[in-house]
């Protein structure tokens, strides 16, 4: 049980800054991508079963709509160039591409939450 407290206190911290909740967006965007096309797509294409597509593909699409806003907003914020908002736009399209961007980009900003 402690050791959920500890996560709990974490993603406090994290969403309090403009950069932290894009980080938390992002890892939950490229999370519901990749169970939208390792585990949903495969249901409705190999078994049959679409209805696994709807209930991913809508949380999907919330989710990348939140992620978009997030970018847009840490940027606004922060007064990132067009570059960094670019990649960071481009990797929501690509599976594992908002993980990347995190580590890669976001996790050595001031804000990111990185070590």
């Amino acid at each position: 049980m402690r050791r959920g407290w500890r996560l709990a206190g974490v993603l406090m911290k994290w969403i309090q800054s403009s950069v932290g909740r894009l980080r938390v967006i992002g890892f939950f965007e490229g999370l519901s991508f990749l169970v939208l096309l390792g585990i949903a797509m495969p249901l409705k294409y190999m078994a049959g079963e679409p209805g696994a597509v709807r209930v991913v593909g809508m949380a999907h699409g919330v989710l990348f709509l939140l992620y978009v806003a997030a970018v847009f907003q840490a940027a606004i914020e922060h007064g990132w160039k067009f570059k960094m908002i670019a990649l960071l736009l481009i990797a929501s399209l690509l599976p594992f591409g908002p993980f990347v961007a995190d580590a890669k980009l976001l996790k050595k900003l001031p804000e990111g939450g990185g070590s």
